[in-house]
């Protein structure tokens, strides 16, 4: 259903910009995608997390990561089933646990400090991971998302230092964990995902 829903309106505008060539054309249709394929995810998410009664924290993790995800990228997964199933289970599982999580101050400043480091090395390494689909090749681009996910990882991670309420900082420590771990090689193999920079980058010499 998607899937003809992104037809049809990449077809319109294409309709309305005839100088939309063809790659141009496959760009926009997996943007639509992506942003169209977002919303019942969202939605559906949000409705088990309301029946499991974190809908407030479930919220919570989605907003706090919205700037860093969007920054950072991540890998995605080949059906629409398969990112709703990986997109609730992430915005689920890191609220409800959350709540049962309990670390004393120096463990807690150690666990942020050690994510911080490990999360600097993976977006310098990795951030902005893009995909076959929607690959990020401009070099000016991809130096502002990887500035954006360092900023947004670090502020995360510092309001979970300063937090007084233990579940909120349990929150932006383990999602902002989980997140860098989402833009890692490891999980694009175990995903079946390429970065979209390495598989055409050799066909984007001109782009600066």
């Amino acid at each position: 259903m998607i899937d003809k829903i992104c037809v049809l309106l990449t077809k319109q505008i294409r309709k309305e910009m005839p100088d939309i060539d063809d790659n141009k054309a496959e760009v926009i249709y997996y943007g639509l995608q992506n942003i169209i394929g977002e919303i019942p995810k969202i939605f559906i998410m949000l409705a088990i997390a309301y029946i499991l009664g974190i809908f407030k924290w479930a919220l919570f993790t989605f907003l706090a990561l919205f700037l860093y995800k969007g920054a950072s990228g991540g890998v995605h997964l080949k059906t629409h089933i398969g990112c709703i199933i990986f997109t609730t289970l992430f915005y689920c599982i890191i609220p409800f646990i959350s709540q049962y999580i309990f670390l004393s101050n120096m463990a807690k400043n150690i666990l942020i400090a050690c994510i911080w480091v490990f999360g600097v090395i993976m977006i310098k390494k990795y951030a902005p991971a893009d995909t076959e689909d929607v690959p990020i090749l401009e070099k000016k681009v991809r130096r502002k998302k990887q500035i954006a996910s360092y900023v947004t990882f670090t502020i995360g991670l510092v309001v979970a230092l300063v937090v007084k309420n233990n579940v909120i900082s349990n929150i932006l420590i383990l999602a902002n964990l989980f997140q860098t771990i989402t833009i890692t090689k490891f999980i694009y193999k175990i995903t079946n995902n390429k970065y979209g920079y390495e598989v055409y980058g050799n066909t984007s010499e001109s782009i600066v």
